[in-house]
């Protein structure tokens, strides 16, 4: 691989401060579950099976900020700003509608929600009280991804950052105080942990758009901007943006059955795998920063006709993340103890939860391949659609069925149905390496009569 100074430098300036955000995220969320955990397996189990609405909830918000960035990124390789502001205004009316949808089913039906997932009373009592609070978060959730997923587009990564960072802080700090009563706060348990949530959400939203708009950010979009309805601008947009929207509800919802399946083999094992899941998110954070940056960077290099450039920087972060995520699958299998000492829970879910992280080490650079290639690469040239095929296929047709196989039909343990699981990431790896090297992925979204026409 040459080396490039230039790329190199765009890359960290993109990726780190992306980095810093998802590690702070990482980091807190992984105190909350520490601090969840203080109070027994049953509330990991019900916490975790609440955010499965709002994982469903975030995934659709980001399929919708993600396609847009795709426009956004290409859009500022041109530095065409009106165009830009005119994807805020799609980002926010679609975004925001969807999250309405999952907060009226959160809010109004939580229990119901929960039954779908578990038949534990308990986890569906305890659950439904988190979920019917944090549900008024979804719709500023969608404003702040939104207004963020354009900021990183066009160059203004750290205003997101630092927005994020702050929240997720005061959520933090907020969900001590109200979960066990400190400083005069009530003991709320875990509703505590919701209310903390919710009122982190308000304070990253009001952040970001005082920041958007007194800096005058390529993202401050006006009224007329965010109320554009002109055909030229909607059926391109639509045409790409919505197979991302499909990929991101239809892959979350995959990922949310087999959490199902994995709540149906028992409390134990679902309590493993929310534990799993929070350490692995450290694990992500680096390879995050680095496949939202070649996004940004490769979206820019087309936008800016400079096809062959885009190829590269493609193959280049391609080859750092495969690197980068070997690296950490050995840390994760060194540490693992360690970690999950941290956990007061039983022996049982330790020891599910251990040989979960075996598999994870081992089939990280797997996963981190295929993010980098449908997030980082295959959006930033328009190639949604056979981003949706690749993803949304192999989950459906090959994850799901290979874990109902597992735990239904040879009543197996969550550490073996788990590795079934992978056989999707493996077979989304080689056929997504085949397609990025054929390089049909790479489409010019400005070029004006071909894709999409704005005017003034």
């Amino acid at each position: 691989m040459k080396f490039d100074r230039l790329y190199l430098k765009s890359l960290i300036s993109i990726a780190v401060p992306i980095m810093i955000q998802n590690l702070v995220t990482a980091a807190l969320n992984a105190i909350d579950v520490i601090m969840i955990g203080q109070m027994g397996e049953t509330a990991v189990a019900s916490v975790g099976l609440a955010n499965q609405i709002t994982f469903l909830a975030n995934f659709l918000i980001f399929g919708i900020t993600s396609g847009s960035a795709v426009f956004a990124a290409q859009f500022w390789g041109k530095r065409d700003v009106p165009s830009i502001r005119r994807v805020v205004g799609a980002a926010v009316l679609m975004s925001v509608g969807g999250a309405l949808i999952f907060s009226v089913f959160a809010v109004g039906f939580p229990n119901a929600a929960l039954s779908i997932y578990t038949e534990d009373s308990a986890v569906i009592e305890l659950g439904g009280r988190y979920l019917s609070i944090v549900g008024f978060s979804y719709p500023f959730l969608a404003i702040t991804l939104s207004f963020g997923s354009i900021l990183r587009s066009s160059g203004r990564v750290r205003i997101p950052v630092f927005c994020s960072v702050i929240a997720i802080i005061l959520k933090t700090g907020l969900s001590y105080l109200l979960i066990f009563g400190k400083l005069g706060f009530p003991e709320m348990g875990i509703p505590g942990a919701a209310l903390g949530t919710l009122v982190a959400r308000i304070v990253e939203t009001t952040l970001v758009l005082i920041l958007t708009y007194s800096r005058r950010t390529p993202a401050a979009a006006s009224l007329a901007d965010l109320f554009h309805f002109q055909s030229s601008f909607w059926k391109p947009f639509l045409k790409t943006t919505l197979p991302v929207v499909v990929n991101e509800t239809f892959w979350s919802l995959g990922i949310s059955v087999y959490n199902l399946i994995y709540a149906r083999i028992g409390t134990e094992a679902v309590a493993a795998v929310n534990i799993t899941a929070t350490i692995e998110s450290l694990a992500f954070v680096v390879f995050i920063g680095i496949s939202n940056a070649c996004g940004i960077l490769v979206g820019n290099k087309i936008g800016a006709g400079e096809e062959q450039t885009a190829f590269t920087y493609a193959r280049r972060t391609l080859i750092i993340a495969t690197i980068g995520a070997l690296l950490m699958g050995l840390v994760i299998m060194l540490f693992a103890d360690h970690v999950l000492a941290f956990y007061r829970v039983s022996p049982e879910v330790k020891e599910y939860a251990r040989r979960i992280l075996l598999v994870i080490s081992l089939t990280l650079w797997i996963r981190i391949n295929n993010m980098t290639i449908i997030v980082g690469i295959l959006r930033s040239g328009g190639d949604t659609r056979f981003g949706l095929i690749l993803d949304v296929g192999t989950v459906w047709l090959v994850g799901i069925p290979m874990a109902a196989v597992g735990a239904f039909v040879f009543h197996l343990p969550v550490y073996y149905v788990y590795p079934l699981v992978m056989m999707d990431e493996l077979t989304k790896c080689i056929i997504g390496w085949f397609r990025v090297f054929s390089r049909k992925w790479i489409n010019n979204l400005t070029i004006t009569g071909s894709t999409i026409e704005v005017t003034e």
